[in-house]
């Protein structure tokens, strides 16, 4: 029973066209951009993080700053 089941999978998986096939490759300017937008979202996550932990004033707001900075770079664009 499991071999046919593990064939079935198989022949399943030959039959679907992988994902990669279907899209274009990336200009490097559009690779540039989801990489500069990947390291925006990085950033903001970790900003979010250390937001949650922090205790002085000072350093929420500097965080808060951060955080409105990279809301806007995020919107930019889009």
């Amino acid at each position: 029973m499991a071999r046919g089941w593990e064939s079935k999978s198989v022949e399943s998986q030959q039959s679907e066209p992988e994902p990669a096939q279907k899209k274009r490759p990336l200009t490097a300017a559009e690779q540039a951009q989801a990489t500069r937008r990947e390291g925006l979202e990085l950033s903001r996550g970790r900003i979010l993080r250390e937001l949650e932990t922090a205790r002085s004033d000072v350093h929420r707001t500097a965080l808060e700053n951060a955080l409105k900075f990279l809301d806007e770079e995020l919107g930019k664009g889009q």
